[in-house]
């Protein structure tokens, strides 16, 4: 079993930024990728960042050039730089972790950009 602790969230002014962490602890070592999804007010979650254990990295196309993904192995931990933050950026943000047998979800953690 793997269990997730997200951290970092909060509110924050538009244009301005937070960094989410992700802390992996139990049976981590067979990880094969770690990221994020987020779902905002009536809306399903979408997938956001992910960073693989081969060291690639994916954007959903809306926080390109926004949001980093970065991820301390020794630590097993992924982080989630959010740069120019907009309204749009709502949401709770889920941390998940892919192993070879299955997905782990955080509990998430509430980012809300005011205008």
């Amino acid at each position: 079993q793997v269990q997730l602790a997200e951290s970092g969230g909060g509110l924050v002014q538009a244009g301005g930024s937070l960094r989410l962490s992700c802390v992996a602890s139990g049976s981590t070592f067979s990880i094969t990728a770690m990221g994020w999804h987020r779902q905002a007010p009536g809306k399903q979650r979408e997938f956001v960042a992910v960073a693989t254990s081969g060291e690639t990295t994916d954007y959903v196309g809306s926080v390109k050039g926004r949001f980093t993904i970065s991820r301390d192995n020794a630590k097993n931990t992924v982080y989630l730089q959010m740069n120019s933050l907009k309204p749009e950026d709502t949401a709770v943000y889920y941390c998940f972790l892919n192993s070879r047998d299955q997905t782990y979800w955080g509990q998430g953690t509430q980012v809300t950009v005011s205008s």
